[in-house]
């Protein structure tokens, strides 16, 4: 394997340690069965997925693939069919891997999570990932960054949402895990509602208008 750094490489076992300390908190294991601030997502469902963002690291990073490779991580946004589809329905959730995870409770996934960061960051120090990386539910790959960056936007955001769920402020994450994420927000902003779109909701109140990027 080779191993040219990027520097993702360093800010995603960041980003996932920030997240592990907020599925690791009391709120969040005492709300387990309640409901998240996602549709028909339950709070431990939510726990799970932004936990689930670590173990996929853990799995891929040293997977080989033939899978076509994408040019960015924004055209895997472009692509990813969920981005068009909605909101899923309640049927695809509760029978989904997230609230799969969540029966099994938190002590699980603490343990889940934890074994999975730690393999991520010795992967990492060891050279021991690949270039491309396989996204193999989507049918293709990603190179590492653009793979790793991806990772870290799920953490961001979905620790947003965990975070709104149980009551707890929002995670503040340092520049180089963050800014990345935002600059990939907006550029996704700008292909799904335009410029025009955009500026007005950051510069002008009175006419702002949705520029959500999903």
């Amino acid at each position: 394997m080779s191993r040219p750094v990027d520097a993702l490489d360093s800010t995603f076992p960041i980003a996932a340690s920030i997240a592990l300390d907020l599925i690791r908190r009391p709120e969040v294991s005492a709300q387990w069965s309640s409901p998240s601030a996602l549709p028909h997502l339950s709070v431990g469902g939510l726990a799970c997925h932004l936990g689930r963002q670590a173990v996929r690291a853990a799995e891929l990073l040293p997977t080989p693939t033939d899978l076509p490779t994408l040019d960015s991580a924004d055209d895997h946004y472009e692509q990813a069919p969920w981005v068009s589809e909605g909101t899923p329905d309640e049927e695809s959730v509760v029978e989904g891997p997230d609230e799969a995870d969540a029966a099994r409770g938190p002590a699980d996934l603490h343990g889940r999570s934890a074994d999975a960061l730690e393999a991520v960051g010795d992967l990492l120090s060891r050279g021991a990932v690949r270039d491309v990386v396989p996204i193999p539910w989507q049918g293709w790959s990603l190179r590492r960054g653009d793979f790793l960056l991806t990772r870290q936007l799920e953490i961001v955001v979905h620790a947003d949402d965990l975070a709104v769920s149980v009551g707890l402020p929002t995670p503040e994450f340092p520049a180089e895990v963050f800014d990345p994420v935002r600059d990939l927000l907006v550029r996704l902003a700008v292909r799904r509602r335009g410029q025009s779109a955009l500026i007005s909701a950051l510069s002008r109140s009175e006419r702002a208008r949705n520029i959500s990027a999903f």
